[in-house]
């Protein structure tokens, strides 16, 4: 006859991994995937930071001018059409370069994507500042809300140095000299 184990495990089921929690823990294992495929030195970044600031400006700047009427003048148009489109690709890269796809689509030249971007950016972005502020009236007399669009025109400005300034860091990170202030002091 065989000998009996001495150990005998009575579980029905396997056992489950860290990764595959269940009931109430699913949120959390979830949220634990998220954080593991996020660049979170990124979020740390004066880039980041900046990235942040055009998202949330250039949000305020294109809801206050949609919240008034802007069919009263045509420079708007212009201002909603390049608020709104920065606004969505400025949201994609950030997400795009905080999970890391620059990684993964190696063929992409980043640095100087991203430096053309923020480049031609800052550039439309200052068309629609210029636009916004010379159609501000603040003493004339209308149904208009003047300031909403006095507001939008400050976001704006806000929003056109943050690209600007983007644009900048990310040139020295094109260049190569990642803001190093040692690296210009030897010998050429």
């Amino acid at each position: 006859m065989a000998e009996f184990p001495s150990k005998v495990t009575t579980e029905t089921s396997a056992p489950q991994s860290d990764g595959g929690q269940q009931g109430g823990n699913s949120l959390r294992g979830l949220a634990a995937g998220v954080t593991n495929r996020m660049d979170l030195s990124f979020i740390r970044s004066i880039p980041a930071i900046l990235m942040l600031v055009e998202i949330v400006s250039g949000l305020l700047q294109w809801t206050l001018i949609a919240s008034a009427y802007i069919w009263a003048l045509p420079a708007y148009g212009w201002v909603m059409f390049v608020a709104v489109t920065l606004w969505l690709f400025t949201s994609l890269l950030f997400c795009l370069i905080l999970f890391g796809f620059q990684s993964k689509l190696v063929s992409v030249p980043w640095p100087l994507t991203v430096m053309l971007y923020h480049t031609v950016a800052a550039i439309l972005c200052l068309t629609a500042f210029l636009a916004n502020a010379a159609s501000v009236y603040p003493y004339r007399s209308s149904v208009f809300p003047h300031g909403h669009f006095g507001a939008a025109a400050f976001f704006g400005a806000v929003t056109t140095v943050a690209y600007g300034a983007s644009a900048y860091f990310s040139y020295l990170d094109w260049r190569g000299d990642r803001g190093n202030a040692a690296s210009g002091t030897g010998p050429s």
